[in-house]
């Protein structure tokens, strides 16, 4: 393929735009608010900046079970929706109502019972006894807290991830841009006690984000029940849950795949992450600072790669496999483009942006080193991202599996983790050899997407 066959026209990039817009606006604003937490928090110290760090790594874990969830089915939305199926639509948003319902409560009482064990995880490197036992405490409570808003995350991802995969990208991120709002009023006054509040720290934090879910719910529901010709899915949704069970046999088969691997991908982060630890409690935080402005330098890339999966899904649906098959692989070059600009402003951010912390010298300087490295990285991140759902889009969430997941646990984690116990190389060292790792995943994702294995319409019959 030339360059010029592989250059989208002016309507496609429109297309694409429309769709990939919204949600980089979307995930940008959360994530400028995740950016915010961190620095709210950042100013009680350090240790309250590792162990929230270490809470919501480990709410990581719960975000991409749900995501794995939705999306599993999602597949089906879109080529459904593409196919111009609404009863196919509503079964399922239906399902993805009780799956991530069944799976908010079940992570509840995993998080509520393991809190302190799995935080405690993180607190094996070099430092005092009395910051270890602080940053356990505030791990652990922070915990106890955000276990209140893990079942309204479930239905959000449902109504959002419908609504996503139906084209409608905007009315989520107004939703987001709510809650957003009550995040903040919620952090300033809780955090710092104004207006003769008590002053309650990372707990406060943590009160403020679960009142924020409420809301993000409460404004997707008001939405959707309220505009149902524009949403016909939404029609006699709660009537009755019963569903073909042919139907709910492939969902589940197409889920479990995705939510293994989205579950096994974050706990995969997490104990990279905690071979991070390893070394000591100061790159606990600054791996938090470097991921931080990761989380906000990557919406744009991000946001594309998943469009992937709208766009070519409902192609597929529509049976025009060929025109998949092209809009995926502009689409990621799309992604990479996104990536390698964005990847360029994070590195010149890296001098500066540790100096908001209120911590020590080596945490900044640490931090300037990582920000460095994974902006240079950022492109292959986003051609393996993009590659992803380009796979998925197909429905063979099976390949997607041992794509992704097996790459992390095969690869990633066996590498930090002997990195960190069997030799004193530095972080930075053990970050770089991670990172380029992910050549061996580009070559492979590059073999898999042009084969067009994953080019299958799952809706046709």
């Amino acid at each position: 393929m030339n360059i010029r066959s592989r250059l989208g026209t002016k309507d496609f990039y429109k297309m694409v735009l429309g769709i990939a817009v919204p949600m980089i606006i979307q995930n940008g604003l959360t994530n400028f608010v995740s950016l915010l937490d961190n620095l709210m928090i950042g100013g009680v110290g350090t240790n309250a900046i590792s162990g929230v760090a270490i809470a919501n790594q480990l709410m990581f874990v719960f975000w991409l079970l749900m995501f794995g969830a939705t999306a599993g089915v999602g597949i089906f939305t879109a080529q459904f929706y593409g196919k111009g199926d609404t009863k196919g639509v509503r079964d399922t948003f239906r399902f993805k109502l009780i799956a991530n319902t069944t799976l908010a409560l079940a992570a509840g009482v995993v998080y509520y019972l393991l809190a302190p064990t799995m935080v405690s995880w993180f607190l094996k490197g070099d430092g005092t006894p009395e910051d270890a036992a602080q940053t356990l405490e505030i791990g652990v409570d922070y915990i106890n807290i955000i276990i209140a808003s893990l079942v309204p995350i479930g239905l959000s991802y449902a109504y959002s991830g419908t609504l996503r995969d139906t084209g409608n990208t905007r009315v989520p991120m107004v939703a987001t841009m709510v809650a957003i709002f009550v995040n903040l009023a919620g952090n300033a006054v809780l955090i710092y006690g104004l207006f003769g509040l008590p002053a309650m720290g990372a707990n406060g934090a943590a009160v403020a984000t679960v009142v924020s879910r409420y809301v993000e719910l409460l404004v997707l529901m008001i939405y959707t029940g309220t505009h149902s010709a524009s949403n016909p899915f939404i029609i006699d949704a709660f009537r009755s849950f019963r569903m073909p069970l042919k139907l709910v046999s492939q969902f589940v088969l197409k889920s479990l795949p995705l939510m293994a691997n989205e579950t096994l991908w974050a706990f995969g982060m997490t104990v990279l992450n905690q071979c991070y630890s390893f070394r000591s409690l100061d790159a606990v935080a600054a791996v938090n600072i470097e991921q931080t402005l990761w989380n906000l330098m990557t919406v744009a890339f991000i946001a594309v790669g998943e469009s992937i999966g709208i766009v070519v899904g409902q192609r597929l649906g529509a049976g025009e496999v060929d025109v998949a098959k092209d809009y995926a692989i502009k689409m990621r070059d799309l992604t990479v483009v996104f990536a390698a600009a964005c990847g360029i402003i994070m590195m010149m951010l890296a001098p500066f942006f540790p100096m908001f912390y209120n911590t020590t010298n080596e945490v900044r300087s640490l931090a300037t080193i990582l920000i460095v490295l994974s902006g240079i990285v950022m492109p292959l991140m986003a051609f393996t991202h993009a590659s992803y759902f380009i796979i998925r889009a197909g429905g063979n969430t099976l390949i997607t599996f041992v794509f992704d997941c097996g790459y992390t646990w095969l690869i990633v984690v066996p590498l930090a983790y002997c990195l960190s116990r069997f030799t004193s190389v530095s972080v930075p060292v053990m970050m770089f050899s991670v990172q380029w790792a992910e050549l061996i995943k580009c070559t492979v994702g590059e073999i898999m997407v042009r084969s067009g294995i994953w080019a299958k319409n799952i809706v046709q019959d």
